[in-house]
């Protein structure tokens, strides 16, 4: 991230994250991994999304009712909110702002 923005300092950053959950998590290091990311995230990118993944689980459990979820599934939601954060680029309207409004 730091490369990038170093090569694009006029652009705005934003990241979208998934947060590792200890009833979701199937590997030991994830909450390392996540943990010690956040200093690069903070420093490099104007805008970061955070996504709880046990959340994303919820969803597809109780409002999807999807009993045995997917990777394809969880990337669908996450999907779902870029396009909506990122829609105000994408078509004009007077109810739409550029990320910098956002990230204020």
């Amino acid at each position: 991230i730091s490369n990038i923005r170093e090569e694009f300092p006029d652009r705005m950053m934003c990241t979208f994250s998934v947060v590792p959950s200890p009833k979701v998590s199937d590997t030991v290091v994830e909450p390392y991994n996540a943990t010690l990311s956040v200093h690069q995230l903070v420093e490099n990118s104007d805008e970061t999304f955070c996504i709880d993944n046990e959340a994303l689980y919820d969803i597809c459990f109780r409002t999807l009712k999807l009993t045995t979820p997917t990777y394809g599934d969880l990337n669908h939601l996450v999907s779902i909110v870029m396009s909506g954060v990122t829609t105000c680029l994408r078509f004009p309207g007077q109810l739409n702002s550029d990320l910098r409004k956002l990230a204020v």
